[in-house]
């Protein structure tokens, strides 16, 4: 453990927090600013609904892929440099999606867009296991969700301001400026924290052994299980939400983007309920009670969808419990796996950021292949992915005394 480590428990460094917050935050702002343009997209580029939909899932693809290169590669080579060479990476094709002509161009440049965006979340999280110890890298994420958290919030209302100022591909311009106002934070106010330590157990190993190597830690994939499982709840809120909020309800787009910043504002004060629970108890701890309140919260959902009873009245605030536990569980699935092997800090990131992205998208797709205008299909895919998680918890992740003692 660092110095830095040793005196996170006396003062909380919020310049380093704010920082890291906001690489992790290129994804939600990617994904949400610009989902009030999508009529708009597909009119320009004489695109179909299902053509522009896509252009989410390859972005999806894309989160998922790039962070099994930037792991590694943050572990090999330091922290810095990878962030900073996707911040380039994502600014480019911001603005080559500002400027695409066609479907096809916006498809492959939202894809390279996330290959980009991805570095920051990954490497933030390496950084954060890099100075501080497992209950205050817990304490740390839930403060960074925070700040993460402001983006689904935020990012609706200000991509709907500026398309109707300026047009969609003014919301994509907004984005490459803010790919280059983080990379300018970034050269100036992100020191090196990559140990010599890290530095020679990456150099000593290819990338994919190292990958090998943690697949074979149980308590590893329980976290990494329970934590794509927890993401994929909300990547298939994101995805159905819309047609539940305005299809299925008949509300208007700003009903819609009430419901979703309200949501958005469950899963940051779950958060930081979190940061509180963590000053009494261990992270396996609240997670293990917080796996047990999200499934019986998902069953308590699917069982207002399938009956009907109470409509909408019933059906969106037991959503907005389900996916307030998100706050809780994240933080500390993260921590627990960053601590089974802080050596390899980066490729550990990369897998639980890269499967949980990978995970999302299948459980996405399959809200998607069950939809019949019902709210069934989001509460069948969120309780099947919360009781693997539960599962992949109590019987990997968590050490049975740890487990019995919640």
């Amino acid at each position: 453990m660092t110095s830095a480590a040793s005196a996170s428990s006396s003062a909380t460094p919020w310049r380093l927090v704010l920082l890291l917050g906001a690489l992790t935050a290129f994804a939600p702002m990617s994904i949400d600013m610009y989902l009030s343009s999508f009529p708009a997209i597909g009119q320009t580029l004489k695109a179909g609904p299902e053509q522009v939909q896509l252009t989410l899932a390859t972005f999806f693809a894309g989160m998922a892929i790039g962070q099994f290169l930037y792991g590694p590669a943050s572990d090999r080579l330091g922290r810095r440099a990878p962030i900073l060479l996707g911040v380039v990476i994502y600014t480019v094709a911001s603005v080559t999606c500002a400027l695409a002509p066609n479907i096809d161009v916006l498809l492959g440049a939202r894809f390279v867009q996330a290959l980009g965006g991805c570095a920051g979340a990954v490497v933030a999280r390496a950084v954060v296991r890099d100075r501080f110890d497992h209950a205050e890298t817990a304490r740390v994420l839930s403060l960074m969700t925070l700040i993460m958290g402001l983006a689904p919030v935020l990012a609706p209302q200000l991509g709907g301001l500026i398309f109707a100022l300026a047009g969609w591909r003014a919301v994509f311009g907004v984005m490459a400026l803010f790919g280059l106002a983080i990379g300018l934070w970034v050269l100036l106010g992100l020191k090196e924290s990559r140990s010599e330590e890290t530095a020679a157990q990456a150099r000593a190993e290819n990338p994919l052994r190292a990958f090998a190597l943690l697949l074979r830690e149980k308590r590893l994939l329980g976290y990494g299980i329970a934590g794509a499982l927890n993401g994929s709840v909300l990547f298939t809120y994101i995805s159905t939400s819309p047609d539940l909020v305005m299809g299925t309800y008949g509300h208007s787009p700003l009903v819609f983007n009430i419901v979703f910043a309200a949501n958005a504002v469950g899963i940051i004060g779950a958060s930081q309920v979190n940061r509180l629970l963590l000053r009494r108890f261990k992270p396996d701890e609240v997670l293990t009670r917080a796996s047990l309140a999200s499934t019986t919260l998902a069953l308590v959902l699917s069982f207002f969808a399938w009956t009907g009873l109470g409509g909408e009245w019933t059906v969106l605030p037991v959503l907005f419990l389900a996916l307030s536990t998100y706050g809780l569980m994240s933080g500390n699935t993260m921590a627990g796996a960053l601590s089974v092997d802080p050596r390899r800090a980066g490729s550990i990131s990369a897998l639980m950021g890269g499967t949980s992205f990978g995970a999302g998208a299948v459980a996405a797709w399959a809200g998607g292949l069950l939809h019949d205008g019902t709210p069934r299909p989001v509460a069948i895919v969120m309780f099947a992915c919360l009781v693997g998680s539960s599962l992949a918890i109590f019987l990997l992740a968590v050490p049975k005394k740890a487990a019995v003692s919640a």
